[in-house]
């Protein structure tokens, strides 16, 4: 991702804007940021944060199984959208 985000601040113009959509995943029983990780890369490559959308998720494929494991966690049910600009 850094490649990407070193890229893309490249080929930007100044004040145009990036966006991505991206949510966290679980590992092993617990939630990695991955989103705000890699927020956080293209945040050092010098863009700066213009907005932070959070996109509920309905009908996820992966939701129904799930729901029928006895889990202790709650699901990602949403997703962020990040608006950057350069």
């Amino acid at each position: 991702m850094v490649e990407v985000a070193r890229e893309s601040y490249r080929i930007l113009k100044e004040g145009k804007i990036c966006c991505f959509m991206m949510g966290d995943i679980r590992h092993k029983g617990n939630v990695i940021p991955l989103a705000f990780e890699t927020l956080n890369i293209f945040l050092q490559e010098g863009f700066k944060t213009k907005e932070i959308i959070i996109k509920k998720q309905n009908n996820c494929r992966s939701t129904k199984h799930w729901e029928r494991r006895n889990n202790s966690f709650l699901l990602l049910a949403h997703e962020y959208i990040f608006v950057l600009q350069k």
